[in-house]
């Protein structure tokens, strides 16, 4: 399990300077583009219609991303239109509830349990203060790592899922983990992604009040309808997901993702061998 977890940071953590990188190499467009991006960002979240709950599902080594989930923050919190923030950067049970709205960086962390490590703070961090300064509490959603071990055992996880939906999260699990995982280990793990999913369910159904949408930001495999966090939500919620989509470097060559109520396009990253890097690492 050591192994899968390091793993999990370290693919978090990869591209982040890489697309950095190519930020600065476009920012002749760039700024531009991003624009644009905030221009019609109001556009995108109206669209989505009356909502209780809204899923950003992310990569999460794409700035842009983070970005625009800063911008979704900014756009909610500033017309009074948010409730609360959930991540699944923080575990569940972590919040910043009772910290005032000008309470210090270092004591938002504290108070999320914030781990550097897993999750950069450079890249989630303003999303956060800016729900903070504006008085929206912060929710850590994630299954807490003490969890994990319990999860994986767990064979009543498997019935939360139907068949087809159980046979695209295990495959998802094999895909993410480039084939490497020994087919004992497929199970388990995908025990602890339905984990995952129920508690970050749990999270959201809890901070839900009439009249303001919950923001949810988590990866994108826990956005997906047919398998995410949606799936474990009150049927009487109205829930609208969304893929941020970091596209191919020709728009129109890669199918559409599926699972998910609209796809917002971002700047594709760069070619990045995921797999061989991490057969590289098991062979260290």
């Amino acid at each position: 399990m050591r192994t899968v977890e390091r793993c999990f940071s370290w693919r978090r953590w990869m591209a982040f300077a890489a697309g950095l990188c190519v930020a600065a190499a476009l920012a002749g467009c760039s700024a531009m583009a991003l624009q644009t991006a905030d221009d019609s960002l109001h556009v995108r979240l109206a669209s989505l219609g009356p909502t209780d709950v809204i899923i950003l599902g992310e990569q999460h080594d794409a700035p842009e991303h983070q970005q625009l989930e800063r911008k979704a923050v900014t756009l909610l919190a500033d017309r009074g239109e948010l409730q609360a923030l959930v991540i699944e950067m923080a575990e569940q049970g972590r919040s910043t509830e009772g910290l005032r709205w000008f309470a210090t960086e270092g004591e938002v962390q504290q108070a999320l349990g914030w781990d550097e490590q897993a999750w950069p703070w450079f890249a989630y961090g303003p999303a956060i203060i800016k729900a903070v300064r504006a008085g929206v509490p912060v929710y850590g959603g994630n299954l807490p790592r003490a969890g994990l071990p319990a999860a994986m055992a767990d064979a009543s996880l498997d019935a939360l899922l139907d068949a087809d939906a159980l046979k695209l999260q295990q495959q998802a699990i094999r895909d993410g983990h480039c084939q490497s995982l020994p087919e004992s280990q497929i199970t388990p793990m995908a025990r602890v992604q339905i984990a995952r999913d129920r508690a970050m369910a749990q999270a959201v159904a809890r901070a839900v009040r009439p009249g303001r949408p919950v923001l949810l930001v988590t990866g994108a495999g826990h956005a997906d309808l047919r398998l995410g966090v949606a799936r474990h939500l009150p049927k009487n919620l109205r829930v609208r997901t969304v893929k941020l989509w970091a596209t191919g470097t020709q728009p129109g060559t890669e199918p559409m993702p599926r699972g998910f109520d609209d796809v917002w396009r971002t700047y594709p990253l760069p070619q990045q061998d995921y797999c061989a890097r991490i057969t590289a690492r098991q062979q260290l």
